[in-house]
């Protein structure tokens, strides 16, 4: 929002200032784009990432915890969701037979295609205040960040 001088609307002076709420805030400004997106496909933000996941890496559920930075138990829901839907399914790991991945279906891989479209219109929706330029700029830092504990 923008004030009639085109000056942004703030919100305190220490929230203004403060990085990880602005992330935080416009972390909540995507989800809810992203989970109105979603919604007529049955998904939200997160079972939509557990989807994404099954249908491009296989992952383990332990794996699928430390990835999206979720307890264990709200990720066994969210497969179990997906599972009961018939989206995913939870195999055997061929290199530890203690584990198990969980694969996308070919409903699942079906259904991910179209939120995948979904998602992409609520981004395009969410980063309209920003140029192209801005957003891959955006991105980039923010993938910094985000796997920052990954290297």
């Amino acid at each position: 929002m923008a004030t009639a001088d085109d000056a942004p609307v703030r919100v305190s002076p220490a929230l203004d200032a403060d990085t990880s709420f602005l992330l935080a805030r416009a972390s909540a400004l995507a989800a809810t784009a992203g989970n109105r997106a979603l919604s007529g496909l049955g998904l939200k933000v997160r079972s939509y990432s557990v989807l994404a996941l099954a249908a491009e890496v296989g992952p383990s559920q332990r794996d699928l915890a430390e990835r999206l930075r979720l307890d264990p138990s709200q990720v066994v829901a969210l497969v179990d969701g997906l599972e009961e839907r018939g989206l995913v399914e939870r195999r055997l790991d061929p290199s530890d037979r203690r584990a198990r991945i969980v694969v996308a279906t070919p409903e699942g891989l079906a259904l991910f295609a179209r939120a995948r479209e979904a998602i992409a219109g609520a981004q395009r929706e969410t980063h309209a205040p920003l140029t192209e330029e801005e957003q891959v700029a955006l991105g980039d830092l923010l993938r910094r960040l985000a796997y920052a504990d990954l290297q």
